[in-house]
């Protein structure tokens, strides 16, 4: 699948008109449903396989992959099998019951973790997922996003410190706010 093939998928399988609260509070006239992109296994696979390509990229090894609950579970799995690099999953919220644990898997301390996102708006979510990997004990200096919405999420992450690559952006899709 070519880029223009996966900006194409993309939009026609996952952007929505209308009026939409986003998770960060702003309102929106479109709205991205990643779920409708994340479970059509060829697009998840050219996901999978894009990440895999950044990650090679990346300066120094990795350890482990990490993905947010809910929507980064199914692209750190696919891009766990596309990579062979184990994966982890960071909680929203602790369960009470069972381990109570934030992080779902194994993490050693030190280990260099790079965490996979789905789509970005203020960034919030993703540096929450950084510090709860990086009480840890987790090295977390690169954040990869499927699509940035373009407001203000890069500036956000940045600024707690980790790089922020994204596979696409609301530009590159052609969406006007």
């Amino acid at each position: 699948m070519q880029d223009q093939e996966l900006i194409e998928s993309v939009v026609s399988s996952a952007l929505l008109r209308g009026e939409f609260t986003l998770r960060s509070g702003r309102k929106s006239n479109y709205y991205l449903d990643k779920y409708r992109f994340e479970t059509q296994p060829g697009i998840l696979r050219q996901i999978a396989r894009r990440f895999a390509a950044m990650i090679e990229e990346l300066r120094g090894p990795v350890h482990r992959l990490a993905g947010a609950e809910l929507g980064g579970i199914p692209l750190v799995t696919a891009t766990s099998l596309e990579t062979n690099l184990p994966a982890i999953l960071v909680r929203n919220s602790k369960k009470d019951y069972g381990t109570q644990r934030m992080i779902e898997g194994v993490l050693e301390p030190g280990e260099r973790v790079v965490l996979l996102e789905d789509i970005v708006t203020s960034g919030g979510q993703s540096v929450e997922a950084v510090n709860i990997l990086r009480q840890a004990g987790a090295v977390v200096e690169d954040v990869l996003v499927v699509i940035d919405r373009q407001e203000g999420a890069r500036e956000t992450i940045e600024a707690a410190g980790v790089t922020m690559q994204s596979l696409l952006t609301r530009d590159m899709l052609g969406i006007e706010s």
